[in-house]
């Protein structure tokens, strides 16, 4: 991918990320709560999923930005077409 289009898409992911941590709360009010995350997490655990969703959206813009993504889908793409003989 061209690196006109990778930084400001990697940037952009990484923007939405944060600000699903800085504004967890207009989150929570768009999508709800997350019944896995208030058994497992206890209460407030939908607030907490969603910061820690939004940090791995981050790291993700982070990846796509700096082309390190291309590399992890090509080994996972590796992994999931090998066949044993």
């Amino acid at each position: 991918m061209s690196p006109l289009i990778r930084i400001p898409l990697g940037l952009a992911i990484m923007v939405v990320g944060f600000l699903m941590v800085k504004k967890t709360d207009v989150v929570l009010s768009w999508f709800g709560q997350v019944p896995f995350a208030e058994a497992k997490f206890g209460p407030g655990g939908s607030r907490f999923f969603y910061k820690l969703l939004g940090i791995v959206i981050t790291f993700i813009g982070i990846f796509v930005a700096t082309n390190v993504i291309s590399g992890i889908l090509e080994d996972l793409a590796g992994l999931l077409t090998h066949t044993r003989s």
